[in-house]
């Protein structure tokens, strides 16, 4: 039997060098692992006995830090990667691997839809559960001057978090405001940030459901270089408001109940007082946020990033309102101008369900999602008996009364139909429970003549008769019409 060996050939010497050094075997096998926000390369390395993960950082100092912050951590017992080693230049560095399951990845189903099964939130609320553990724990006896860029997120680092909105992402949308007013606002929010009690512990910095891996079904906690010294709040906030993770308002509050009993075992605070720094906290992450899908996406034309900044805006629409504080009216203000712009608006659709049925032929492909959401039904007819194999029906359509009398006596075509419209049912329901406004639903033969027409034909008149006046049906035969 012949293995196939699969290297990378841009891979750092210096990398192939610490792996061999490390385990004292060769790499058989090297696949590079996308980052998503940062220009860190990653790569899966494999040998004969040994799986790790092998990281090319950007610079000596923020790898350092990373190995200091990993060590700490995991000697705390807290569920990081454990750290490998590190090349003399401390350029590259080995790390645990923890698998290809991000949480982000693993509560798919909810972003995208807005609901969140049992199996999703149970490892939502398994995940912030341990978050006051890493900030108390990871605060214990640790020497925060490692840290890079700097050890404390103090005024200067929350004013280049906000100045990275304004200059990233504020400046972009053409609003008009007075620079100098909005900077005084921005530095009496600062001081009111740097007010809030627990501002000394461990803050991850980016704790989010993208740094989140699970292994075994348990929660592993990655990409914590930009950790310093800092408030509670943040990191909270970072994980409740993250712009593509599309909790509800309902799942915020779930999650944050669940964080406040973890944070009850170390400390007593005040509710109300909790609430609202986090509050704060949530308007804080947002700009910061903006600013990155700002650089990332509008200048650097990275599409995830592009198609973040609505959603955060939703959410910046919403904290806005809920913070009721005159001590920096303007930069309220011009957040509330923002969110008003058209090009975030919410876009006007139907009121009811607009049910597109397509027929076609699978030589021309698919029919696109004129909605623009994706998904829907793609029904093949082609197992059912077609009748333009015969002559007298090859000139006629499944309009037709006697293509339609055909394929109506043939009991596979009736089961055919009644589990499409069983399917279609099912959905329209949900659908009109949640308020989705587009469905489409698509049948497919060899021509889109006959057997496809029919079936959509059938399945229009199905479901006008069972939900009535609750949708709208556009019925398309597309070869039909062409």
């Amino acid at each position: 039997m012949v293995n196939n060996i699969i290297v990378n050939k841009k891979m750092p010497e210096t990398l192939n060098n610490l792996f061999e050094k490390t385990f004292n075997e060769q790499i058989v096998d090297c696949q590079p692992i996308g980052a998503a926000g940062s220009n860190r390369k990653y790569c899966r390395l494999k040998s004969e006995n040994h799986c790790v993960i092998g990281v090319v950082g950007t610079t000596a100092e923020e790898n350092f830090a990373f190995e200091k912050i990993a060590k700490h951590l995991y000697s705390k017992g807290l569920s990081v990667p454990k750290f490998l080693a590190r090349s003399h230049d401390s350029m590259c560095y080995l790390q645990e691997d923890l698998g290809d399951i991000s949480l982000f990845d693993y509560i798919s189903q909810g972003r995208k839809s807005g609901v969140f099964s049992e199996k999703e939130k149970e490892i939502l609320r398994l995940t912030i559960s341990q978050l006051p553990a890493i900030q108390f724990f990871g605060a214990e006896n640790f020497d925060f001057s490692v840290c890079y860029p700097q050890p404390n997120f103090d005024a200067r680092a929350i004013m280049w978090d906000l100045n990275y909105f304004k200059y990233c992402f504020l400046k972009l949308q053409n609003i008009d405001f007075q620079e100098n007013i909005l900077e005084n606002d921005f530095e009496k929010f600062c001081t009111e940030l740097l007010q809030v009690p627990f501002g000394d512990k461990f803050m991850y910095r980016d704790f989010q459901s993208r740094n989140v891996m699970l292994k075994d079904g348990k929660p592993y906690f990655i990409d914590f270089q930009g950790a310093r010294r800092g408030a509670i709040y943040y990191d909270l906030a970072s994980f409740l408001w993250q712009a593509s993770a599309n909790f509800t308002d309902e799942l915020k509050e779930e999650l944050t109940q669940v964080y406040l009993q973890n944070l009850r075992k170390f400390t007593d605070f005040d509710s109300e007082n909790f609430y609202k720094n986090l509050n704060i906290f949530a308007l804080l992450r947002i700009l910061q946020t903006l600013g990155a899908y700002g650089f990332r996406g509008l200048i650097e034309k990275k599409q995830h990033f592009i198609d973040s900044i609505e959603p955060a805006i939703k959410n910046l629409n919403k904290i806005v309102q809920n913070i009721e504080n005159e001590k920096y009216p303007y930069l309220i203000k011009v957040l509330k101008q923002l969110t008003e712009l058209e090009r975030f608006k919410p876009k006007t659709k139907n009121e009811k369900l607009l049910v597109r049925i397509f027929s076609f032929s699978y030589k021309k492909g698919i029919p696109d999602d004129l909605s623009g959401n994706g998904g829907g039904f793609v029904f093949d007819c082609r197992a059912i008996d077609n009748p333009g194999k015969y002559l007298e029906y090859k000139d006629l359509t499944g309009l037709d009364d006697v293509v339609k009398n055909y394929l109506e006596k043939d009991k596979t075509v009736i089961e055919f139909l009644e589990n499409c419209y069983s399917l279609a049912e099912k959905s329209i329901t949900t659908y009109l429970k949640r308020g989705f406004t587009d469905l489409q639903i698509s049948f497919g033969c060899t021509g889109g003549q006959h057997r496809s027409v029919f079936c959509a034909q059938k399945t229009a008149e199905y479901l006008q008769k069972k939900f009535d006046i609750e949708i709208d049906i556009e019925l398309i035969h597309r070869e039909l019409r062409d």
